[in-house]
Parts: C-alpha cells; sequence; structure tokens
C-alpha cells in the first residue's frame, strides 16, 4: 500500500516538471495559479526576436548608407570627371577637324604644285609644236619634200598626242567672243564678217590644262 503511494507520488513530481499543456495553461492563467511571467514570457518572446531582425536590418542599412559630406565628395568628383571627359572629347573632336583641314589643304598644295611643274614641263613643249606647225605650212611644195613634210606630220601627231594624254588641250578661240581670261587681243580690227568684240583670227593657238591657262591665245579682234 505504502509503495503505490509513493509510485504515485513520484509520478506526479514528473508531471510537475513538464510544462502545461496549452488547454491546462489557459485554464491555469484564469483560475490564477500559472504564474504571471511565464505567460508574458509565451507572449514577449516573438516581439523580441523581432525586434532583433529589426536592429539588424537597421545595422546593415547604416553600413550601405555614406555619410552626406562623403555623398557630396563622390558627386562633386563625378562631376569634375564627366566636365574633364567633355573637354578631352571637345578638344580631341577639334583636333580631328583641324587635322583633316591640314590634310586637305596639303593635299590641294602638292596637287596645285604637281599642276604647276606638270604645265612648266609641258607648255615648253607648245613652242617646239608651234615650229612644227609653221613648217608644215611653209613646206615646199617639190615632190623630193613629200616624205619630209609626212615625217614633220606625223611628229607632230605624236606631241600632240602626248600633250592630251597628259590633259593638255586646245583654247576655243576661232569665231568666239573674245575672253582676255584666255584670249591676248593682237590688234583690234574693222570686220564686215563679224560682230564687234569676236574673234577674226588665230594667230597662235592658246592651251590650257584643266582650268589652268598655259598660254593664252593671241588674236585678232573685230571692233
Amino acid at each position: 500500500m505504502s509503495k503505490k503511494k509513493g509510485s504515485d507520488h513520484r509520478e506526479h513530481s514528473a508531471d510537475a516538471n513538464e510544462p502545461p499543456a496549452p488547454a491546462e495553461q489557459d485554464a491555469l492563467e484564469k483560475a490564477g495559479e500559472l504564474p504571471v511571467d511565464v505567460a508574458k514570457a509565451e507572449t514577449v518572446q516573438p516581439n523580441k526576436e523581432v525586434q532583433e531582425l529589426r536592429q539588424a536590418l537597421d545595422a546593415a542599412k547604416a553600413e550601405t548608407i555614406l555619410p552626406s559630406e562623403e555623398l557630396q565628395d563622390l558627386r562633386q568628383a563625378l562631376e569634375k570627371a564627366r566636365s574633364e571627359a567633355e573637354e578631352y572629347l571637345s578638344g580631341w573632336q577639334r583636333e580631328r577637324a583641324e587635322f583633316a583641314n591640314f590634310k586637305k589643304r596639303v593635299e590641294r598644295e602638292q596637287e596645285d604644285s604637281r599642276q604647276r611643274i606638270t604645265g612648266e614641263i609641258l607648255t615648253s613643249y607648245l613652242g617646239v609644236l608651234d615650229d612644227l606647225r609653221r613648217a608644215l605650212r611653209d613646206r615646199p611644195s617639190i615632190p623630193e619634200a613629200e616624205a619630209w613634210i609626212e615625217g614633220i606630220e606625223l611628229i607632230r601627231q605624236k606631241l600632240v598626242s602626248i600633250l592630251e594624254a597628259n590633259g593638255v588641250e586646245p583654247v576655243p578661240a576661232e569665231g568666239v567672243p573674245f575672253d582676255p581670261n584666255v584670249h591676248e587681243a593682237v590688234t583690234y580690227e574693222e570686220s564686215g564678217d563679224h560682230q564687234s568684240g569676236y574673234v577674226i583670227e588665230v594667230l597662235q593657238q592658246g592651251y590650257r590644262l584643266g582650268d589652268r591657262v598655259l598660254r593664252p591665245a593671241r588674236v585678232r579682234v573685230a571692233k
């Protein structure tokens, strides 16, 4: 009988160490038998964890937010870098445009020099062409001179071909209005067959190389 009572006492002690079930807890709280601190602990514990999480989140945010002075310095440095980049780009574009203009100017000057030198060389052949033309105009009429005349004509044609291959062309003069840019008036004469200011006769053929006049045509002009 005593053993049974002891066993019941041990079972009751073991049960006392276990936390009450939720239903029992509510009943004990209503009956006032559950301590108030235990009830509060059950509801305060989750709020404490939330508070700790909030504090950790605030600390993380504080680590990522820069002080206002440091942020202002970074903004000023960024603005300075952007301004310098724009200045360098503008300077590079300006230098590039200047270099392109310089290159074009050099190429144009070189082309002008080439045409001038070429014109001076070709102009020296114009006198030879004039001599050949005069020789053919005053050629002898004897049969023995036919072979000589043919040779002179072949030389003239070859020289004309060389000049044409280099861009040399005769200046239009016969029967056209007098143009002081390409013509040189030797005389002004009365003419019933030509209008005033027109070329009557070409005394010496003129030539040009592109827009460059190698030699003006010497002409007689009607007045």
